[in-house]
């Protein structure tokens, strides 16, 4: 089967990715390499939060096919090459999945063809990684015989607003032309695409996004300890400092970032800093910072059990929420991780209840879940809360919580003794 794009990597991004061509009227095919996620997308059952099972019936009427054969990689004018780009043990670069998903594409790369990716990762990728194992594998050359660029993605989970094709798309191309074949791909489904000078100012630019956004969370995040320490109300502080209509824009303290950019983005720009002989200061800096909150919190909720003449050690910690964003269900480097780990070592047994995970490990061994949330909060020693979830709703906490502490802010004007807010 002929179609008009191979989308390689079926995760939050290319799936999401895949559908809003599809929807585009664009013929798509998704290639990933476990043969189990393809079975389930095939059967018209989704894993990610942003398309819904309905959707899959819809993309598959309008002709798109799933595939773990790599053939698919072939069958289509266009790949997009949307696999993940984790951390490795050390915090370095992981790029086996795009090493292996670019000599799978270049085995059956043909003249003319394009080939775009996605997936986040240090400038320079696209042209010092990607391109050698295409050229070499295929016997052809990128700018000459096919098209080679790097668009970065910008899914945000659960935004219905800030849709795909109304978010602006950012386009690099290794030649000029390259970038024009690309652009004229995405034109077809987004509503504004924006020309880069080339793959590197485009893979910097993703990194520039995301590292603004670490930095910034950890300067607020480092203001709430010092707020706390001088007591001085830091959630007042911000929404006062984010009446100025100019010069300041509002980011809001909390356990800790997560998700698949804030965590990982900084390191693949302090790896290619390091690689060059240069200090990633500020970046190093937000890291420590933002690493160190789920320690903080925890330690400010020994803190508030001591007030009230309990210990950590044996108590009963319940966790609200354990998505690294609220109302969905992805939990991908989420602070929750290190605030059970934490929890566990200083003796507290835990509990959560998060509506949008049933099940939540952590180092394989399986965090209790209750259904009851109300049962759950009389319960508990203390119920945290990690994520604000509208099920979360506050008149329910302050009513059932014995005690409670608030890493997010939701009732940081309550006014209530036994509520202590991050």
């Amino acid at each position: 089967m002929r179609a008009d794009v191979t989308v390689c990597g079926l995760g939050y991004v290319g799936l999401a990715l895949a559908q809003q061509m599809s929807t585009s009227g664009m013929v798509v095919i998704g290639y990933d390499v476990d043969p189990v996620v393809t079975a389930e997308l095939a059967a018209g059952r989704s894993h990610i939060d942003d398309v819904l099972d309905d959707d899959l019936t819809a993309m598959s009427i309008a002709g798109f096919t799933v595939s773990s054969d790599p053939a698919a990689l072939g069958a289509s004018d266009a790949v997009v090459i949307c696999v993940p780009t984790p951390l490795d043990a050390e915090g370095a670069p992981d790029l086996g999945a795009v090493r292996s998903a670019a000599a799978a594409v270049g085995a059956r790369l043909r003249p003319g063809m394009l080939v775009v990716l996605e997936s986040t990762s240090f400038p320079g990728t696209t042209d010092e990684v990607v391109r050698p194992i295409l050229e070499q594998t295929s016997g052809l050359t990128a700018g000459v015989d096919f098209h080679l660029a790097f668009s970065p993605e910008r899914i945000d989970p659960g935004n219905r607003v800030r849709t795909m094709a109304k978010t602006p798309k950012v386009v690099g191309g290794y030649t000029p032309g390259c970038r024009t074949r690309a652009i004229e791909l995405y034109g077809r489904f987004v509503e504004k695409v924006v020309r880069a000078r080339g793959t590197r100012e485009a893979e910097m630019a993703k990194l520039l996004e995301n590292t603004y956004r670490h930095v910034n969370i950890a300067l607020v995040n480092e203001m709430a300890i010092f707020c706390h320490r001088f007591g001085i109300d830091i959630w007042d502080v911000v929404d006062c400092a984010a009446t100025k209509p100019f010069g300041f824009e509002p980011f809001r303290p909390g356990p800790g970032v997560g998700g698949h950019c804030i965590p990982v983005d900084p390191h693949y720009l302090a790896f290619k800093a390091r690689s060059v002989g240069l200090e990633s200061t500020l970046i190093d800096a937000a890291e420590r910072i933002n690493a160190g909150m789920p320690a903080y919190v925890v330690q400010r909720c020994a803190d508030l059990l001591r007030t009230h003449g309990g210990e950590l050690a044996g108590a009963h910690v319940l966790l609200l929420g354990v998505t690294y964003k609220p109302n969905i269900r992805d939990v991908r480097m989420s602070p929750a991780y290190d605030v059970v780990r934490d929890l566990r070592a200083r003796g507290a047994r835990v509990s959560y209840h998060d509506p949008f995970t049933p099940r939540f490990t952590v180092d394989g061994e399986p965090v209790p879940a209750t259904a009851d949330l109300t049962a759950a909060l009389r319960a508990a020693d203390l119920s945290l809360l990690l994520q604000d979830h509208t099920a979360h709703q506050p008149e329910v906490l302050t009513a059932h919580a014995r005690l409670l502490f608030d890493a997010r802010g939701v009732l940081a004007h309550a006014g209530d003794p036994h509520v202590e807010v991050l």
